[in-house]
């Protein structure tokens, strides 16, 4: 293995944990837009804020190192990615943002309306971000992003088949692991029917992301006949591996081992994350720019990596503390029960 080899791999350990940390995060959102009125989605949105509130900050800044390590390591990647795919970046960085601040204001907010504006704010950015992320990487894999200076087709690059598989299958994904790591914190907070609820959408969103997941095979078969042939050949056990890890954490949630099932349903993420890295390598763009043509001067990924290995013995523990103290409830604030808003 060479060195950007190396380096694209711990690239790819940041893709893979915003995956799943901010991926939890955004799909809560999901069930935030769908929990109903206000009154009905009071107890849902009530524990959707107390399980996020301490880490849907600290989560981002997975999403900082992979655009860090990117623009640093393999420049002639990120320029033509970011201006060929520059309209859904910024619309998921715009939804990053008012996603934010809609969390943080509707938890200020003290009348109804002001309550349901910031909360649809929050609720639909959380989805038509995590769209948009998987939209790029539907560009990126379906070989849409040329090398070199050349910028590819702003609108085909991202509206195309596989990019709309990848952005609809991110927000199943999102959602299926929101309702595991929900239903987990209500069963910790000994809330029994917001256990059963999510429960019940846990399964729901298993489904539907199995048969995304089969439709998708014949999506990439038509439209990016090179990223399937990876995916059924070098990346098989791994797509393999999260079939089977999917079909696992459907049955423990519906035998009610919600506990067991939050750390299985993440394996079933990562290893269709690194199914599509196996099945994309040794290319950074799909059959345009390889990882070892692309990467940068030998001294740069050197102090990269060096860098990288310091802020992971300062980031890693702390990030990992905060991640055990947030499951065991030990951040949540006493839920104390706000005044009925005000209609105006």
């Amino acid at each position: 293995m060479t060195l950007a080899e190396v380096v694209a791999a711990v690239m790819f350990v940041g893709i893979t944990l915003y995956a799943v940390l901010a991926g939890a995060d955004f799909g809560a959102g999901f069930w935030d837009l769908t929990a109903g009125d206000a009154r009905r989605g009071a107890p849902q949105r009530a524990l959707i804020e107390e399980s996020i509130a301490p880490v849907w900050e600290a989560n981002h800044v997975w999403l900082i190192f992979v655009l860090v390590v990117l623009f640093t390591a393999f420049p002639r990647a990120f320029a033509p990615i970011m201006s060929t795919l520059y309209i859904p970046l910024t619309g998921a960085a715009v939804g990053i943002i008012l996603r934010g601040s809609a969390f943080a204001f509707r938890k200020a907010s003290d009348t109804l309306p002001s309550q349901r504006m910031f909360g649809a704010t929050f609720a639909l950015s959380s989805v038509i971000t995590p769209y948009f992320l998987g939209a790029v990487a539907g560009g990126v894999a379906s070989a849409r992003v040329p090398a070199g200076t050349t910028t590819g087709n702003v609108i085909t690059s991202w509206c195309n088949p596989t990019s709309v598989l990848g952005g609809v299958m991110a927000i199943v994904v999102c959602a299926f692991l929101a309702s595991v790591y929900l239903a987990a914190d209500a069963r910790q907070r000994g809330r029994e029917a917001l256990e059963h609820a999510f429960r019940v959408r846990a399964l729901a969103a298993g489904v539907v992301a199995g048969v995304v997941a089969f439709a998708g095979v014949f999506v990439l078969h038509h439209d990016a006949p090179d990223l399937f042939h990876g995916l059924t050949h070098r990346g098989a056990p791994l797509i393999a591996l999260s079939a089977a890890a999917g079909v696992a954490t459907l049955v423990l949630v519906a035998r009610g081992a919600v506990r067991v099932a939050r750390y299985v349903a993440p394996l079933a993420v990562v290893a269709v994350v690194w199914g599509w890295g196996a099945g994309q390598y040794p290319w950074l763009l799909f059959d345009r720019l390889r990882i070892n043509d692309g990467a940068g001067a030998h001294a740069t990924l050197v102090a990269l990596l060096g860098a990288v290995a310091v802020g992971a013995v300062l980031l890693v523990p702390s990030l990992w503390w905060l991640l055990t103290l947030t499951e065991r409830g030990a951040l949540a604030a006493a839920h104390e029960e706000r005044p009925e808003p005000a209609e105006a």
